[in-house]
Order: C-alpha cells, then sequence, then structure tokens
C-alpha cells in the first residue's frame, strides 16, 4: 500500500502519499487495492483515485486464443493486438525458462498453451503470458485426467499429441471422438496415422501445402513415421482433449472429407475407396486419411 501511494505521488497522480494511505485505512480500503497497470487522466480528486484502484480499473488487453493454434500463431495474434513483438512469444514457449524449469523437454511448451480468452497487462513479458496459459492447462490435469490416462497406457505427452491432431482433423464438433477411434484403432494394429496436418506441421512455424507436405520428410510426418510425432502439432482446447481421453468405440480405419468439413468413415480399404469416389463424385476436393 505504502509503496504504490509513494509511486503516485511521484508521478503526480495524487499531492500526498501520506494522505492517501489514511484515507483508504479510513475507508477500509487499504487492502482492497488491486495490482496492476493503471492509467489516470490527471487532475482526478483522491477519491476518485482510490476508486480506480480497489475497482481493479487497470489496463489489460484481452486476446483469444482459439484452439489449434500453434506456439507461432499464437505469437502472431499476441503481436496484432500489441502484445509482444516478432518471435518473442514463440521462443519463449519454445526454448525459454519455463519450459526449460519445467522439464518439457526440446519441444517446449507447444500443445499445453491453452487456447482460452486472456486479459493481459500491456505491459507483460512474454514468460508472464506462457506462464498463464500453461497455468490453465495444468488446472485441467486433474485426478480423473491422470488416473483416465492411466488406464489409456499414455502420458501427457502422448495425451496433447494426439489431441493436437484431433483438433486439427476435426472441422465438425460432433465427430471429434470418432477421428479419435480411428487414430486409436491404427495405434493398435501398428498402421501409420497418415494424418496430413501433422505432415504440414513445422517446429519453426513455416508452412507447406498437404500435398507437397505428405512427401516431405520430416519427424512429425506421419506418413513416413510409426506411430504418434514426437510432440503435438497445435494447442488442443478441452473438447478435444476429452475426446483423445474417451475416444468412441468403433472398427473404423479411414475417413474422408466432404465439402461441408463432416466425414465419410470406413472399416476397410475397399469401403475408404469407395468414399473417396463418393466425395470425387459430388465434384469437391477431398481431403483422405489412410
Amino acid at each position: 500500500m505504502a509503496s504504490a501511494a509513494r509511486r503516485l505521488e511521484r508521478a503526480g497522480v495524487i499531492r500526498s502519499s501520506l494522505v492517501f494511505i489514511l484515507y483508504a485505512e479510513l475507508t477500509g480500503n487499504e487492502s482492497r487495492i488491486k495490482p496492476g497497470d493503471y492509467a489516470f487522466r490527471g487532475g482526478e480528486r483522491l477519491t476518485r483515485v482510490l476508486h480506480h484502484l480497489v475497482n481493479g480499473d487497470f489496463m489489460a488487453v484481452t486476446v483469444a486464443i482459439p484452439e489449434g493454434m500453434t506456439a507461432h500463431q499464437i505469437g502472431e495474434r499476441l503481436q496484432l493486438v500489441g502484445l509482444l513483438c516478432g518471435n518473442e512469444f514463440s521462443v519463449a514457449a519454445l526454448r525459454g525458462p519455463i519450459p526449460h524449469a519445467l522439464g518439457l523437454g526440446p519441444l517446449g511448451a507447444e500443445g499445453l498453451l491453452f487456447p482460452a480468452t486472456y486479459r493481459f497487462s500491456p505491459l507483460a513479458t512474454a514468460d508472464q503470458v506462457v506462464a498463464a496459459m500453461l497455468e490453465r492447462f495444468y488446472s485441467i490435469m486433474t485426478p480423473r485426467v491422470e488416473q483416465r490416462m492411466f488406464e489409456l497406457g499414455i502420458d501427457q505427452r502422448q495425451l496433447v499429441t494426439l489431441a493436437s491432431i484431433v483438433e486439427r482433423e476435426a472441422k465438425a464438433p460432433g465427430e471429434r471422438r470418432l477421428i479419435a477411434s480411428v487414430f486409436y484403432n491404427r495405434l493398435r494394429l501398428g498402421m501409420p496415422l497418415q494424418s496430413d496436418p501433422t505432415a504440414q506441421y513445422n517446429f519453426e512455424g513455416e508452412t507447406e501445402r498437404a500435398l507437397i507436405a505428405v512427401h516431405a520428410p520430416s519427424a512429425f510426418n506421419t506418413y513416413s513415421i510409426a506411430g504418434l510425432p514426437p510432440g503435438p502439432i497445435s494447442n488442443p482446447g478441452l473438447p478435444a482433449i476429452e475426446a483423445a481421453l474417451y475416444p468412441a468405440r468403433t472398427d473404423y480405419l479411414y475417413f474422408v472429407a466432404r465439402s461441408d468439413g463432416t466425414h465419410i468413415f470406413s472399416r476397410s480399404l475397399k469401403e475408404h475407396e469407395r468414399a473417396i469416389q463418393e466425395v470425387r463424385r459430388a465434384g469437391v476436393g477431398h481431403r483422405q486419411h489412410g
């Protein structure tokens, strides 16, 4: 309280820090002042200054982070709203001190940057933003989730990796659990996942068209590697994580996209080929799986 009052006095917001402190104590507000970055017009009465501090009318930038963005894309979104510059965020998220301290490995916090709407101080650092997003992620890692991961035989990185693929593949929310079931079925049978978004993912933030990417060598390209990629390819939201935790019970091994973003699911290669022909006859481009 005293420190804040002295700063207000030095900034010319109030005339006397002592008077301000006494007034706050007399009104019972000395412990109700909320920390933050404030902007004052100048010439405001002491009562109004205290009112702002108690109400928490501090400067803040609100930013919505959608599901399925990569760390680089989140950095671009933050820069667009005036927070941070250049690759400050992606460097902090992927190679900064916080992921290092948490032992997240060489892939950093990708996949753990929880999509949500945040309010940050305009003076927030990249590490503070990363910390806020990680805090939201770890808040959903409840004992129930831990127990379910144990039942599935997967760890946290495998969970968010699978959820990140589901996030990028599922355009229709109702299909998330179906898509997750396809990937679980393929993993169980030792089949490659053959997911286009994994081939398109680039740790350095570069992008490539799927038709080209699927033929390019990459540690993330599930057309050329077996099993899950080494880490997440996006930052999934809670519905995609739930789908990875509780996939539908199916024997589907393939899916192909319709023009409206929904998919035709198939149990065999023969069924899948018929589905591809059906989509082609409809006269639209298609994105197939498998």
